[in-house]
């Protein structure tokens, strides 16, 4: 199937489009430059977004779910495979090219607490982006920045403040506010809503939820947490070690997941009722790592159903119908 998405021609319909992408960082190299050892954090990942829908990324930490977001948005270059961004390949644009795209191309950071400028007002760090960009005329731009932060659920009043003056939940509708001051088309959630409290969270999704509505966002939402991903998602990839080994509809995925990992995913989901009891799938082991990738299939170190042939042949990623795609030698 590699071949056959390098090979299709671009989705006019997708506002985003990856294709085999892949991200290396070296981990030791000989006296001449030459790559001896290198830590694979994304590896053949591939995937279609249209404009409006929610993409959620979930899988355990370490599997490469940051990685591929920042790489979208091209705050690392990719190593391999290609980027489509409303039909253009963005894959070799350098700084100056990706200036215009950068209004359209945005991410809330995961830490509130640190993505935020502390010597800034939310005034000040919210006007800078519009000014640098030219989004309103120049003495619009603090009504421009009042009526932001209104949608975002800060008083105008805060307009003077400084981050440190702000709860955990204040900060992130800051945060959100300057993702959305240039008017972006695509934002990269990297796991908004871990750092908070869980009332403060469900304000934050239903945010989140209401400024997608309202201004036809498209979200790549990336979480550990599936009941938020759940709530928030249309579609939903399962990312284990760099690799995309489930993709398909939040439908689909829920209620017929066909990866073990993401059996064992699911199991772990918390019921709401103490009386039903969970068939709970407790994976063995750790993580390996990615600077040492398993042969094969790399979920088999730790999958209770591997073979001989997960041990030594990676399995195909393959639709089984409807978009659900899944790479696991079990499913023929």
């Amino acid at each position: 199937m590699s071949e056959e998405i390098k090979n299709q021609e671009i989705d006019t319909d997708a506002i985003l489009e990856v294709r085999n992408l892949r991200k290396c960082f070296p981990l030791k190299k000989t006296v001449t430059g030459k790559v001896t050892q290198e830590l694979i954090a994304v590896d053949n990942v591939s995937f279609k977004l249209k404009a409006g829908e929610t993409l959620g990324i979930v899988g355990e930490s370490g599997c490469g779910k940051t990685t591929l977001g920042r790489t979208i948005l091209k705050l690392h270059e990719a190593t391999g495979g290609k980027i489509f961004f409303e039909g253009k390949d963005i894959t070799d644009y350098n700084s100056k090219q990706m200036r215009d795209i950068r209004t359209k191309m945005q991410i809330i950071f995961q830490d509130p607490y640190s993505s935020l400028p502390p010597r800034s007002t939310v005034g000040g760090i919210l006007s800078e982006p519009v000014e640098v960009h030219n989004i309103v005329p120049k003495e619009q731009v603090k009504d421009y920045v009042l009526d932001l932060m209104t949608k975002c659920g800060l008083r105008d009043y805060y307009y003077e403040r400084y981050p440190h003056e702000f709860s955990g939940g204040q900060r992130q509708r800051s945060c959100i506010a300057r993702a959305l001051s240039v008017k972006p088309k695509l934002v990269i959630c990297d796991e908004p809503v871990s750092a908070l409290d869980v009332s403060i969270q469900a304000q934050i999704i239903n945010l989140l939820k209401q400024l997608q509505n309202e201004l036809n966002l498209t979200y790549v939402f990336i979480s550990h947490d599936l009941s938020v991903v759940k709530f928030i998602s249309d579609k939903i990839g399962v990312m284990y070690l760099g690799s995309m080994v489930e993709f398909g509809s939040k439908e689909d995925i829920f209620s017929n997941p066909l990866h073990p990992y993401t059996k064992a995913l699911f199991s772990a989901i918390p019921h709401p009722d103490p009386d039903v009891k969970m068939n709970r799938i407790i994976l063995k082991g750790d993580i390996p790592s990615p600077a040492n990738s398993p042969k094969g299939c790399r979920f088999h170190t730790r999958c209770p159903h591997a073979t001989d042939k997960c041990r030594e042949v990676t399995p195909e990623y393959k639709d089984y119908g409807n978009g659900h795609c899944a790479a696991c030698h079990l499913l023929g």
